[in-house]
């Protein structure tokens, strides 16, 4: 069976064509993953303002009390979303404040609590930050042995 030229021509041309919008959708696709996907991307706002100028909400978590969630980030006259993070084992009055922490202090008999303090390392999203905090939390109701000692009978 014999293909006229002018057949194969606009075969030819629907291939091409075909070929061209399959490699720009995949194009762009990848584009649109790697933006939201990005580090960098998640945690800055989309407007060219510096870090400096752009003021930060609260990070308010999308369920529960700790994990992913949204804060605005606004600069000028614009407010964008940006995406931030929780930790779930974290005091959420200081989550935005980076603190070097001491060693854990002896349990509080009347308290049942032990504590220790931290200084701050870094403030994030322009946070305002004591210098010193001070974090608590419940004494362990086990009593660790050390590895020489052997249960005796």
């Amino acid at each position: 069976m014999m293909m006229s030229k002018t057949r194969m021509r606009s075969l030819f041309s629907v291939t091409l064509l075909l070929l061209l919008a399959l490699t720009l959708a995949a194009e762009a696709s990848r584009k649109a993953k790697n933006h939201k996907g990005g580090k960098h991307d998640k945690s800055r706002p989309a407007s060219d303002c510096p870090p400096a100028d752009t003021q930060y909400g609260k990070c308010v978590p999308e369920h529960g009390d700790c994990g992913d969630g949204l804060r605005d980030a606004t600069c000028k006259d614009r407010t964008d979303k940006i995406h931030c993070k929780i930790p779930c084992n974290w005091k959420k009055d200081i989550s935005d404040c980076k603190y070097k922490f001491g060693p854990w202090g002896s349990c509080d008999g009347a308290s049942n609590t032990k504590s220790r303090s931290g200084t701050l390392k870094r403030a994030l999203f322009n946070a305002e930050c004591q210098a010193t905090v001070k974090v608590s939390k419940p004494c362990s109701p086990k009593v660790k042995k050390a590895k020489g000692d052997k249960k005796s009978n």
